[in-house]
């Protein structure tokens, strides 16, 4: 276990709860040395900044929108689910500058489903790095996944790589899952145009088992509230960070990670 910085890489990135996450998994384990913090990076400096990590004392970071796709590209190497996934969640630096990627969201979206994903039915809204890690976690464990974006050329893509199938609209199915950026800031969005940005209605939105969404904020978001409301069970972007970050934490660390006291800090509950 070699003690450093570590942090968080994306764009936006302020709303992240990563650092509050990780600082209270290091006190809760009492590790010195440790500290976490949001490093907010535009696409074209995101290369140039990872490779500047390791000389400036970083041992790791977690990688979030837009660059999980680049943070694989630019890696000395690769577990073998982020290859196949297509895209990184979570980098670790070497001692000589080497980069290694892993991926570590799709675990933890099975570890947070409710329900067994064997035999389920899916439909996966998005096709970035999160709906590719996604769909892919879904389809190793037996699921059958459809995959809807709203450019329609980039679900075909996504679903040909993975086999998955895209579709046009959003069907029913067992899972919905909001792999999308529709939610971040809904300041000037109510919830009909959530939905509608979504390709979903409230009659679609009730005929789902399960419903979860990657995105969250300070509350609730209006997709999973209005889903809540229908009485739909629902599952929030905090419970799958908490999750996947655990095994960041883990990777770097070589230690069992504190989830409580991580979903704890995450919330705001601490």
């Amino acid at each position: 276990m070699r003690p450093g910085r570590l942090g968080v890489l994306g764009w936006p990135v302020a709303h992240s709860r990563s650092p509050a996450m990780h600082e209270a998994a290091f006190a809760a384990l009492g590790l010195e040395g440790f500290s976490y913090q949001l490093l907010p990076v535009p696409p074209e400096l995101f290369e140039e900044t990872v490779r500047a990590l390791p000389q400036a004392g970083f041992i790791g970071a977690n990688v979030t929108v837009p660059h999980k796709s680049a943070a694989l590209a630019l890696a000395d190497s690769a577990s073998t689910s982020a290859r196949a996934i297509g895209a990184a969640n979570t980098l670790s630096f070497a001692r000589d500058g080497q980069i290694r990627a892993e991926n570590t969201d799709a675990p933890g979206l099975l570890a947070a489903l409710p329900l067994d994903p064997r035999d389920c039915t899916a439909v996966v809204l998005g096709a970035g790095g999160t709906a590719r890690s996604t769909a892919w976690a879904l389809i190793g464990a037996g699921a059958q996944v459809a995959v809807w974006n709203r450019t329609e050329q980039r679900a075909r893509t996504l679903a040909e790589n993975l086999g998955a199938r895209a579709i046009r609209r959003p069907i029913v199915a067992d899972l919905l899952l909001n792999c999308t950026t529709v939610g971040l800031d809904e300041s000037s969005m109510d919830a009909k145009l959530v939905l509608q940005t979504l390709a979903l209605d409230t009659d679609l939105l009730a005929r789902y088992a399960c419903i979860v969404d990657f995105v969250y904020g300070r509350g609730e978001t209006r997709l999973l509230a209005t889903a809540r409301e229908l009485g739909v069970r629902t599952i929030d972007g905090i419970e799958i960070l908490v999750a996947q970050g655990a095994l960041s934490f883990e990777l770097w660390t070589g230690m069992a990670a504190p989830r409580a006291a991580m979903a704890r800090a995450a919330r705001g509950t601490v």
